[in-house]
This record gives C-alpha cells, sequence and structure tokens, in this order.
C-alpha cells in the first residue's frame, strides 16, 4: 500500500498513454487470428485492416469526446452510466465488460498454443491444443500470486521488443514482396470476405479504449486521452496493413491457411528462413504472454471496479491483490471453458459481438450528452450506423458460418441479462449513485 501511494501522485503522459495502448493492440491478437484472417479475406486482408482501422475511428470520436470530459478509470462503463443511469441493461453491460476480457483469454491462450505446439515439434490435435490451454492458464493464474510490478515497469520495452520483431518482418518481407500476390479483387464474394474480416479484425483496435481506463491516472487527460487514442489508433493502423501485406505478399494465400494456427511465423520463412520463423515464433509467444498475464490482471480489476459500484455480485469486489482470489479463479475458469468449446474464428468472433455492442451503447451515451461533451450529432448518427451495421454483419456471418458461434453469442448476452436480473432481484442492490458523483463534476 505505501507503493501505491508513493506512485499516486506520478502521472501519465502522452506517450506513455500511446504505449500503453500500442502495447495492447499491437500483440495477441495480430498473431492469434491473423490466420483466421486469411482464410476469410485471403489476399483482400490488407484492405479488412484499413476498414477495421476505419471503423476504430468511429468509436474513438465518442471515447474521445466522453474521456476528455468524464475522468474516470471506469472507462465505457462511466459513460453508459451517464448516459443512460442505472438499470439493468447496465449491469448487463457491465457482467459484458468482464465477460470480454474472459473471451479474450480464451483467445490468448488458443493462440498461445497455436504457436507453441508447432515450435516444440508436438502435433496439433485437440487433445494436446486442451492441455496447452490449460497448463497455460494455471501458469500465469499461479504467476499472479506473485504480482505484476516488474511488468508495468518495463511495458515500454515490452512494447518497443514487440515493434522491433515485427519492423524486422515488414523490412525483410518487403524485399521480397510479390506482387502479383497482393492485388486486391472487388467482385462480390471477395467483398463479402473483405468485411467480414474487417469485422472480425475489429478486435484487433480494442486497445485504445484502454486509455478511458487510465484516464485518472493521465496528465492533462482533457488534451491527452483524444490525442493519445488517435495517434495509437494511427500508428496501429499503419503497423498492421503493412503486416499483413508482406504476410500476403510472401506467401500464398493457400499456404497461410494451411498455417492458420502461427500464420505470420510461416509467413516469414521465404524472407528470413528458419530464423524468421523463430523469430516470430517467439515474438508471437512473448506478445501473447505478456497479453494474457494483463488480461487476467485487468479482467479480476475490472470486475473488482464495477462490483465495488454496484455493478457485479458482491464475491468479486474479492480479487487477488487484496488476499482473495475468487475473482481471479473465475476469470480464468470460464476463459478455459470458452477456449476449449470454440475454435479460434469462434472466439474472435464473439469477443467482436461483445465489444461492439458496448460501443453502440458508448456512442448512444455520446449522442445524449453531446451537448455537455461536445460532438457534432450528425457524426454521432453515422459513427452509430456503421458501428450497428458492422454489429448486424457480425451476427449475419455467424448465422451463415458458424451456427454454434451465433447460438454462443446469443447465450453470452443472455447469461449476462439473466443473471444481472437473477441478482439484482435477489439482493435489491442498487448502483450507488455517490459512486459516480464525481463525475457531475468532471463534465464541465
Amino acid at each position: 500500500m505505501n507503493d501505491v501511494k508513493k506512485h499516486a501522485g506520478k502521472k501519465m503522459g502522452l506517450w506513455e498513454a500511446v504505449s500503453l495502448a500500442v502495447g495492447t493492440m499491437i500483440g495477441a491478437s495480430i498473431f492469434s487470428i491473423f490466420g483466421v484472417g486469411a482464410r476469410i479475406a485471403g489476399r483482400d486482408l490488407p484492405v479488412s485492416f484499413l476498414i477495421s482501422g476505419l471503423l476504430a475511428f468511429t468509436v474513438a470520436y465518442s471515447y474521445a469526446k466522453l474521456g476528455a470530459k468524464i475522468i474516470s478509470n471506469a472507462g465505457p462503463m462511466a459513460f453508459i452510466l451517464k448516459g443512460f443511469g442505472d438499470n439493468i441493461v447496465t449491469g448487463a453491460l457491465s457482467m459484458l465488460m468482464w465477460l470480454s476480457y474472459v473471451i479474450s483469454i480464451a483467445l490468448f491462450v488458443k493462440g498461445f498454443a497455436g504457436y507453441f505446439l508447432p515450435f516444440v515439434h508436438l502435433a496439433m490435435t485437440p487433445f494436446t491444443m486442451g492441455i496447452v490451454e490449460a497448463l497455460t492458464i494455471a501458469f500465469f493464474v499461479t504467476l499472479n500470486f506473485f504480482g505484476s510490478q516488474a511488468v508495468g515497469k518495463v511495458e515500454f520495452y515490452i512494447v518497443l521488443t514487440k515493434l522491433s520483431v515485427l519492423g524486422v518482418f515488414i523490412v525483410a518481407g518487403l524485399l521480397t514482396l510479390m506482387p502479383a500476390l497482393i492485388v486486391p479483387a472487388f467482385d462480390g464474394p471477395h467483398v463479402s470476405g473483405i468485411i467480414h474480416a474487417a469485422v472480425i479484425f475489429f478486435l484487433s483496435y480494442m486497445g485504445f479504449g484502454l486509455i478511458t481506463n487510465a484516464s485518472e491516472n493521465i496528465e492533462n487527460a482533457e488534451r491527452n486521452v483524444p490525442r493519445a487514442m488517435y495517434i495509437s489508433i494511427i500508428v496501429v493502423l499503419f503497423v498492421y496493413v503493412l503486416v499483413s501485406t508482406v504476410a500476403v505478399g510472401n506467401l500464398p494465400v493457400n499456404e497461410l491457411v494451411k498455417a492458420s494456427d502461427n500464420a505470420l511465423a510461416v509467413a516469414a520463412r521465404p524472407a528470413l528462413g528458419n530464423f524468421g520463423f523463430i523469430l516470430i515464433t517467439l515474438g508471437a509467444l512473448f506478445s501473447i504472454s505478456s497479453a494474457l498475464n494483463a488480461t487476467l490482471y485487468g479482467g479480476a480489476n475490472v470486475a473488482y471496479s464495477l462490483a465495488k459500484d454496484g455493478e457485479l455480485p458482491a464475491f468479486f469486489e474479492r480479487k487477488m491483490w487484496f488476499k482473495s482470489i475468487e475473482g481471479l479463479y473465475i476469470t480464468a475458469v470460464v476463459g478455459l471453458l470458452f477456449a476449449l468449446f470454440f475454435n479460434m474464428e469462434g472466439i474472435a468472433s464473439i469477443t467482436s459481438a461483445v465489444f461492439l455492442s458496448i460501443y453502440l451503447f458508448v456512442i448512444v451515451s455520446h449522442y445524449k450528452l453531446a451537448d455537455k461533451v461536445g460532438g457534432e450529432r450528425i457524426i454521432i448518427i453515422l459513427n452509430f450506423t456503421a458501428v450497428l451495421v458492422a454489429f448486424l454483419l457480425m451476427m449475419y456471418y455467424q448465422w451463415q458460418t458458424q451456427k454454434p458461434v451465433f447460438w454462443g453469442t446469443v447465450v453470452t448476452f443472455s447469461v449476462a441479462l439473466v443473471t444481472e436480473y437473477i441478482y439484482r432481484s435477489a439482493t435489491a442492490r442498487k448502483f450507488m449513485a455517490v459512486e459516480f458523483s464525481h463525475l457531475e463534476k468532471k463534465i464541465r
């Protein structure tokens, strides 16, 4: 506690905030689901990354306006609570926000197994995947007993390492690029694939929202929160388009799809040989590990924060840092269940659907608060329309291609809503407005 007090007065500057977001975005997802994107979009994958980045800007517009005025580490839930007040839907969204961390954990452990098993020359079977996934989560749950202060102190170097690995991949890959492999196609089937992949890869940009979750710790937040969001998205968009261009331009799409679980590592071989395969594999394992560790902490942390304000069951209030581990255990176990029962594309699709639903409510909150926080309502309406279309397309693609994933998404939303209803009915607990009374002072 003394250390917390000692550092409480220190705030992040603009570039530290950018580093936080970039480090989260350029990490596990680009390694984990790249092969999924190659299968869906093929040679048009760079276009999909561009579209998903533009979609991220539509959400960032509302996040930036709200985050500049509502300074709270509760992030999007602070925005939604301010716009909608306390009700069962708000409570269900709080549960969904926690579930977004849970499903992300599933995505990360599946990605880790996908790179680890080929690296150690073990066959990829449902059994070996399940064993590695379970052991990986168990390892990081155990690691959480020892704290993560050291990881936080070297976040800049973690980001630098990720960018360096991808930088080597990009530079070497551009030298051996085959332009004929990256000419996009825009006929009906290809456009459908582009949009489908863009909606799934939208989750690769979700890290910009972490800036609002740290807004109380950012100096000159009203100015730096919006700037950090836009800068981080631009940086990540640039890297993603280059990485996908190099991968698609160095390896035929059918080979990328065949190596779906570790596609980037295989794509590095034409330019860098076996060294490239090892480099990208180690970079992937390093990135996924850091993201998984941070998400286990983040999942427990957001559950704690929301529970403290009356939005989740009380037992989530106790987390590892306060010598009680129920929240950590539940986050890890439910994350493992998602990993065992859904494939990579399914997990990515459910995660995107959850985030898109939260973003829709954030945009509506922005519309309702626009007179106080700023923003053009016509832009907000257009942004809402774009995100709503993306959400509906996501559900449509799930129904058309993977009905179990569609029903998994429906069940995820239903469980959040029913759980919140039962909990509130049983306890008569209401959101305590006093906990967010400081927001009134923050909006000016």
